[in-house]
């Protein structure tokens, strides 16, 4: 396994994290062959800086699109970007369509290699807006990488586009010109809390980790929000300025995130919408049924979209067929919104720090902690040992019947392949978490259905991740087998091997 790059003091213009996604793009420099590399992600990601970071003394050529322009606008921009790319003291003439366009790019690539040696990359970003409908732009590209580009031992292509399922169904899993010619692919996914305890170090903002947790459980791990984030300021003061100032880059973003991504938009906020309010989630045929998406192809496109995005995630429930999985919104920032920003009215300071205590805070802090968790179990399982153990997760839930008329659930079960299962609970508190008589009597209550209804043989350890540790006394006492700190959760992400 590739080593971790260690956590230096960068500055704020200086690329944090994103090592994996840095190695393969390093790898296409070294290749000995062309390469074209599908670059993808949600907006305000850091897809851009990421490339314009790692390639800035190899680009040659970027364009970016133009959300809502027409054809005419799109080459203009082409134009002025092959002027800065030749130095031309004029502007030059924009090309008639995409086929011109593209043969004057690969007249200024000839040109290039010829006096250059190394790799040479070509970034055209949002390729999505670029290639609107009837425009032309992916069948000229097309033509213009399989007739000569991909003969072109120097060049890298790099494709970049924030809506995601475009970027799959249209450029990675095309079946026409584009069919396995993408080279590498890059998905860029928004900050671990490890990237963004590096991001707000680089930035010169120290607010430990249980500051750090409560602004990633609001905004998310979405670099551009944390990078709004100002040193010297709580996490509660943040919050405040950037979701309910009159001026806060939160207050309105919801209303443009889900509009610049996909058409139709309004179908994506209604599954959104839905997920807020069953925050364990919703299988499909109940998810479908809250929105009145109906259940065809179009429904399907939705919920891919919004999975490959990043916005949604299905979790499966042991124990239950795969259409019994269960879609949860994993977009800390729209959860956040929907429960807080959306309703709130007026424009008075502290609003963040008034609601924090409150029994509506307990009960998001909770269910957002919980969330935060389970897009972090590779740090749970490095924590507890069994890091290169294979194991099966999911949540777990048992409805009240004549044996056991309580039911049960269980955030996260970790099964594993060492005859081992890990039934493990969240717990967001301001201290050590204290399981009290009735709690622990829940504990055993869940861990007795689980043996029950399962007919397990493994050996079960309740397992509780909380903020602070766990008190010891005798209920905790010989009950939980094992307590994960938030500290854990700080874990860098494995890279692959």
């Amino acid at each position: 396994m590739a080593s971790q790059a260690p956590s230096g003091h960068q500055s704020a213009s200086r690329l944090v994290a994103r090592w994996g996604e840095r190695g393969t793009l390093d790898e296409a420099l070294r290749s000995p062959d062309a390469e074209l590399i599908a670059v993808y992600g949600r907006r305000r990601v850091g897809k851009t800086f990421l490339i314009r970071q790692v390639y800035a003394k190899e680009t040659c050529f970027e364009l970016v699109g133009i959300h809502d322009a027409d054809l005419g606008t799109q080459l203009r921009a082409f134009a002025a970007a092959l002027g800065k790319a030749t130095s031309a003291v004029a502007e030059p003439t924009a090309p008639r369509d995409w086929h011109a366009a593209f043969a004057q790019l690969g007249a200024l690539l000839a040109a290039r290699f010829k006096r250059r040696k190394g790799k040479q990359v070509v970034f055209f970003d949002e390729v999505p807006w670029l290639s609107s409908r009837r425009s032309g732009f992916l069948s000229a590209f097309e033509h213009f990488w399989n007739a000569w580009g991909v003969q072109q031992r120097q060049l890298v292509v790099v494709l970049c586009g924030s809506a995601a399922s475009w970027m799959l169904q249209n450029i990675v899993r095309e079946r026409g010109g584009l069919h396995n010619r993408v080279t590498r692919r890059v998905r860029v996914e928004p900050f671990s809390l490890a990237d963004a305890e590096e991001l707000l170090a680089a930035r010169g903002v120290a607010l430990g980790r249980y500051q750090t947790a409560e602004l990633y459980m609001a905004l998310g791990g979405v670099p551009h929000y944390l990078a709004q984030v100002r040193p010297g300021e709580s996490a509660a003061q943040n919050i405040d300025r950037l979701c309910f100032g009159r001026d806060g880059l939160l207050r309105t973003e919801f209303e443009n995130l889900y509009a610049s991504l996909f058409d139709q938009a309004e179908r994506h906020e209604a599954v959104v919408r839905a997920l807020a309010k069953r925050r364990r989630g919703l299988t499909r045929s109940a998810l479908l049924a809250a929105t009145s998406l109906g259940s065809g192809g179009a429904a399907s496109k939705v919920l891919e979209e919004l999975e490959e995005s990043g916005f949604i995630l299905q979790m499966r429930r042991l124990g239950r067929a795969k259409r019994d999985a269960v879609y949860w919104l994993a977009d800390e920032y729209s959860l956040f919104y929907l429960t807080w920003i959306e309703g709130h009215r007026g424009s008075a300071e502290g609003v963040w720090m008034r609601k924090q205590g409150t029994p509506a805070w307990r009960a998001w802090s909770g269910l957002a902690f919980e969330a935060t968790c389970l897009k972090h179990v590779f740090a749970i399982k490095a924590a507890l040992g069994i890091a290169g153990v294979e194991t099966v997760e999911g949540a777990w839930e048992h409805r009240p019947d004549r044996t056991h008329r309580d039911g049960a659930q269980i955030d996260l079960v970790i099964d594993r392949a060492d005859r081992s299962m890990n039934l493990c609970e969240m717990k967001f508190s301001e201290a050590e978490f204290t399981v009290d008589k009735a709690y622990a009597r829940e504990l055993k209550h869940k861990r007795d259905v689980f043996r029950a209804t399962t007919g397990t043989s493994k050996a079960l350890f309740p397992t509780l991740v909380t903020t602070y540790g766990v008190r010891d006394n005798e209920h905790a006492r010989g009950l939980v087998s094992r307590s994960v700190t938030i500290d854990a959760l700080f874990a860098h992400r494995p890279l692959s091997p």
